[in-house]
């Protein structure tokens, strides 16, 4: 799906997208001397985190002011615009770690495809990103919202959010062993008062691009009332984020 990213917005309040991606990263256990691919590499907080365990890390986004942002963030890596769906390199890594970014892509037939040309014989995937029942809260208020001033239903979301069984089937079909798979709540804190509204501006443009700028407005405010009672607790905003967290390798 296209989405518009505010690098500006990203970085400032939605830090909490690398920073909470530590376990992944954990779990990819990255070594010295490795050649490692970091796929949606975002503004490159991550890739630098995987070099500084001494692995040598390339970063691919699909989208170009990310890479931009993330080239001048950390200039000494290598970061280069490529779609998860088509992207090939020069030789196979020895593993491929992705945070945050599978749920962009319904076309997931297509990203394994290139997963598993990607990697070397041995080679292992680590992967986290929004799993089954993913912000349901939130979407379900925005839905609400919509009712609520007139603008009719909400378009069908185009995220990718499966269940552990789901996931795990699709990688199995194309070769890989599952080492790992755990699909888990992790309720996250959004920064501010403006917390939630930062969070629609920010991820789901899906929900309102359809919409005036008046309206867009409107819509926000409506949501985060009709949120209010279940996801802004003790002055602070809460995204009820579920997430999947994946190791599998390739024989």
């Amino acid at each position: 799906m296209e989405q518009t990213w505010q690098t500006d917005l990203y970085q400032d309040k939605h830090s909490f997208v690398w920073q909470l991606g530590q376990g992944v990263l954990e779990l990819l256990n990255p070594q010295p001397g490795e050649q490692i691919l970091d796929l949606g590499c975002g503004t490159g907080q991550l890739t630098q985190a995987i070099s500084n365990r001494g692995a040598t890390v390339i970063g691919l986004d699909a989208d170009p002011t990310m890479i931009a942002e993330a080239q001048q963030n950390f200039p000494a890596l290598s970061f280069s615009v490529a779609d998860a769906r088509e992207f090939t390199l020069l030789e196979p890594v020895d593993a491929i770690f992705s945070n945050a970014t599978f749920h962009w892509v319904t076309d997931q037939e297509a990203v394994t495809r290139r997963l598993w040309a990607a990697l070397k014989p041995g080679g292992r995937l680590a992967v986290e990103f929004g799993g089954k029942g993913n912000m349901a809260a939130v979407l379900a208020e925005i839905a609400t919202a919509r009712d609520t001033l007139g603008y009719g239903a909400a378009p069908e979301s185009r995220w990718y959010f499966p269940a552990i069984g789901e996931y795990t089937s699709l990688l199995e079909c194309h070769g890989f062993e599952v080492q790992f798979a755990h699909l888990f709540d992790r309720p996250t804190p959004l920064v501010g008062a403006a917390g939630l509204t930062n969070w629609l501006k920010m991820f789901a443009g899906q929900f309102w691009a359809d919409l005036a700028p008046e309206q867009q407005q409107q819509l926000w405010r409506e949501t985060e009332r009709h949120a209010q009672a279940q996801l802004y607790q003790q002055g602070q905003w809460w995204a009820d984020y579920r997430r999947i967290r994946v190791l599998a390798t390739k024989p």
